[in-house]
């Protein structure tokens, strides 16, 4: 490939350092390369984009260049990450392989979450690591009902209920005391975030299924509710007492590039003995 956009997180590519060199390696060698701290405005024909950051970074980008099906690379500058593979160390030799061909793109599944009102359609939004519906202000715990496929499962008194891809199993799932899933998976992992019993566990879904989560009422004297709909913590939708969230797979996909071709054991076990 020859044609990329080079995303950085301005707070840890501070002044454009690295970015800077990365373009000049790449033009140096034939490569067409194109600068951006937004990742809206990449041109056409671009064949990657190289995001700088982290994990984090990673997410946000990919909301914003699904539509063009676009592989990212990322490239940490921190700490090694599970979607940011590449570090400061090994960038040049990333960046020869980019040039020569020499990767392969992994699609990863991402989450639709659509949210109703009265039957009305409220918001949606998609996700490549996890929708959450957590409660919002006071610390009352909130009562979610869930349902797959149009049939009853469970309830849960909880503070907030994570619906994950394989992908974002090392997340906020993670925390919440939920599985971790090799990222190549297709299907959704369900935790409830602090639920009040004893007995509550992860639940692993097929990939097409569909979940839908029902807002009911709080413990306090108005009984309304008020919780937010999370996508890849980069976008709220403002839900409340009655509202439903119905959350299947999307149609569209990421495509991450795949360097160095470290095992996704491999990145869980240095992470584990970080």
């Amino acid at each position: 490939m020859k044609n990329f956009a080079i995303l950085r997180n301005p707070i840890k590519d501070v002044g454009g350092h690295f970015s800077r060199k990365i373009f000049e390696y790449l033009t140096s060698r034939g490569g067409n390369c194109f600068l951006t701290d937004d990742g809206i405005d990449i041109p056409e024909g671009t064949e990657c984009v190289l995001v700088l950051g982290g994990d984090g970074t990673v997410l946000r980008t990919a909301k914003k260049v699904v539509d063009r099906q676009v592989p990212l690379l990322g490239i940490n500058l921190g700490t090694l990450g599970y979607l940011a593979e590449v570090d400061k160390n090994s960038i040049y030799s990333a960046l020869d392989k980019l040039l020569t061909d020499r990767y392969t793109v992994e699609e990863r599944m991402m989450l639709k979450g659509t949210v109703y009102r009265e039957g009305v359609l409220v918001g949606e939004d998609i996700a490549l690591n996890d929708v959450v519906i957590l409660r919002h202000g006071h610390l009352r715990v909130v009562r979610f009902s869930i349902y797959v496929n149009d049939a009853f499962l469970t309830s849960y008194q909880a503070d907030g209920i994570i619906l994950s891809t394989a992908t974002g199993s090392t997340g906020y799932s993670l925390s919440a005391g939920g599985p971790i899933v090799a990222p190549e998976a297709n299907l959704m992992v369900m935790t409830a975030v602090a639920p009040h019993t004893l007995n509550s566990r992860s639940i692993i879904l097929p990939a097409d299924d569909r979940v839908t989560v029902e807002i009911g009422t709080e413990h306090t004297p108005s009984g309304i509710t008020n919780v937010d709909a999370s996508f890849d913590g980069n976008s709220d939708i403002k839900m409340q007492t009655g509202d439903r969230i119905d959350i299947e797979r999307s149609d569209l996909t990421t495509r991450i590039i795949k360097i160095n071709h470290i095992s996704f054991l491999e990145v869980l076990r240095q992470k584990m003995a970080d």
